[in-house]
């Protein structure tokens, strides 16, 4: 028998079609096409102004229980959906968040789907792609370099060199970068002080580039930052630092949403912020609201769990908006049950129809939280080879209890035609104008007791524990105005709770915030739990350790 194809090679022996004819499938004009080669465009920023005026399509996300190492596939299910969308006669539209480099490297792997739902180039997407990231990283960076060079020159916006807040960014996993110091080697090179790295995926600039409504939005936004504090504790923003017009010129291009096609040749955005753990984690904005003017049915994803990626989807990303979504699929597979039901990953291909019933309640309380803010769900089961029926069975009569029902899914071995089931009950369910859409809290209530709502609607946790100081800050954020801004919690994406290893769907545990800050630009406050991190470390043996080129330069070991 022969060995099943890997992802990047399914990938590579797709058929594309030239990007400017896969435009034409939304109506997009070949002038508004910006090519990047001859399978990747960005869409003109003129042709997507004009298009305000046209009636929005359906807005589904797509999202999942929590992740664990027997895999889930949310964005497999994303692009199978959005193919399954197309073949059953719907004018649709799928929009990605694009792959980060330090996960592509690191050990999750990239970002673009998997066997026949995939979006390609896929090497080209997992990597450079149209160089947003590199846009975004340069920008931030180059604001960090201003701020210390506005010191050096005489400090007079009078910052207190030790409240600088704005850290650099870098997209890898560079463990050694989170704690530094900074211009040693004498006055020449500055004033000595402490500083980190982060991930450029938990930039605010990131943040602000898939928030932004248009250029204009995207330079206020910037302006906005909040980079260090006087003495006197008042902010010093980034618009004081004279830095906005040259990081919007840096961005411009990045603020376009790229062009790319699914296997079957079907036009997906791909544009914008991943790592649902410590950022918002959901594509941009301008990538989906012109989607859903170009499109009838528009399928986009938010990061990890549902306690992260959808909360984060509705309570930051639609409440900023505007978005009404739709519908809801919440992606889960017999694996993931059986994890959360306490088998061992080596264990997995036998049959256990009893931990399946036991890891199921992990997808119940999506369910439950999903419908907490007004949108209807239905459940795609995302088939694995070693699934059996029992065990399918199970799966989908504990979705049936729950209200919401469990469509099994062969997009990963079949394409489109293995998900018109689901594309099916998806367009029937949108359609049936039973949403009513409510983001989890109000705009007037207290920092801290949104994210106590965060913690004990959406976790189900018992109580919010915070570090010294963080009332203090939360306090004065609100004094300074920011009290209506909505809160991105940052925690572990294996668990409802802060604790990665606690499985299933625990409940009266704590939830203990160790710091916030402050993305005025972005418009939300970042409140970090338990030991999440914001610049990872690589594993043990990296997924670097397997990327090469091959004899005839092709990249290999990308998945």
């Amino acid at each position: 028998m022969a060995e099943p194809k890997s992802d990047i090679e399914i990938a590579r022996a797709a058929t594309k079609r030239p990007i400017a004819e896969v435009a034409e499938r939304l109506g997009i004009p070949a002038e508004a096409v910006i090519p990047y080669g001859r399978d990747k465009a960005k869409i003109d920023g003129a042709f997507l102004a004009g298009l305000k005026d046209r009636p929005d399509g359906r807005l589904i996300l797509v999202t999942a229980v929590n992740p664990t190492p027997a895999g889930e596939g949310k964005s497999t299910t994303t692009v199978g959906l959005g193919d399954a969308l197309v073949r059953i006669g719907k004018r649709a539209a799928i929009c990605l968040r694009e792959p980060s480099l330090g996960p592509c490297f690191g050990q999750k792997g990239g970002a673009t789907g998997g066997g026949r739902a995939q979006v390609v180039p896929m090497e080209d997407i997992n990597l450079h792609f149209t160089g947003d990231f590199h846009a975004i990283t340069a920008a931030h960076n180059l604001l960090a370099a201003m701020i210390d060079n506005h010191v050096y020159w005489g400090n007079a916006a009078r910052i207190d060199t030790r409240r600088i807040v704005w850290r650099r960014v870098l997209d890898m996993n560079d463990r050694a970068l989170r704690d530094i110091v900074t211009a040693l080697g004498g006055p020449a090179n500055g004033y000595p002080r402490e500083a980190g790295f982060d991930i450029t995926v938990a930039s605010e600039v990131m943040a602000i580039l898939c928030l932004a409504r248009d250029l204009d939005d995207l330079e206020t936004r910037l302006g906005e930052i909040v980079v260090a504090y006087r003495t006197d504790r008042t902010p010093v923003f980034a618009r004081d630092i004279g830095a906005t017009g040259a990081m919007a010129v840096l961005l411009k291009d990045a603020m376009l949403p790229n062009l790319v096609q699914t296997i079957e040749n079907n036009p997906a955005l791909v544009h914008g912020g991943p790592f649902a753990n410590i950022a918002h984690g959901c594509n941009s904005v301008i990538a989906t609201r012109a989607a859903l003017k170009l499109a009838d049915y528009v399928v986009t994803e938010a990061g990890f769990g549902a306690d992260l990626g959808a909360e984060k989807f509705f309570d930051i990303k639609c409440r900023q908006a505007g978005l009404k979504p739709a519908a809801c699929v919440i992606v889960a597979t017999v694996r993931s049950a059986k994890m959360n039901g306490g088998v061992a990953k080596e264990d997995l291909a036998a049959e256990d129809v009893a931990a399946v019933r036991r890891g199921a309640v992990n997808l119940g309380r999506h369910i439950e939280n999903v419908r907490a803010f007004g949108v209807p769900v239905i459940v795609a089961i995302n088939h694995f080879g070693t699934d059996t029926p029992a065990e399918i069975a199970a799966l989908q009569d504990f979705a049936a209890v729950q209200g919401a029902e469990a469509v099994l899914c062969r997009h990963w071995a079949e394409g489109s035609a293995g998900a018109t089931e689901l594309a099916t009950k998806v367009a029937a369910l949108a359609d049936g104008g039973t949403a009513r859409f409510q983001p989890l809290y109000a705009d007037e209530l207290p920092l801290i007791e949104k994210i106590e709502t965060v913690v004990k609607r959406i976790y189900r946790g018992a109580a919010v524990t915070v570090e010294r100081g963080v009332i203090g800050q939360l306090a004065d954020f609100e004094a300074r105005g920011y009290r209506r801004l909505p809160v991105c919690m940052a925690k572990t994406p294996y668990s409802f709770s802060a604790d990665p290893a606690l499985l299933g769907a625990p409940e009266g545990f704590g939830v203990h915030v160790r710091e916030v800050r402050l993305s005025a630009g972005a418009g939300f406050v970042v409140a970090l739990c338990g030991e999440v991190l914001t610049m990872p470390g690589l594993p043990r043996r990296p997924a670097a350790e397997r990327i090469r080129l091959d004899g005839e330069g092709r990249i290999e070991g990308l998945f």
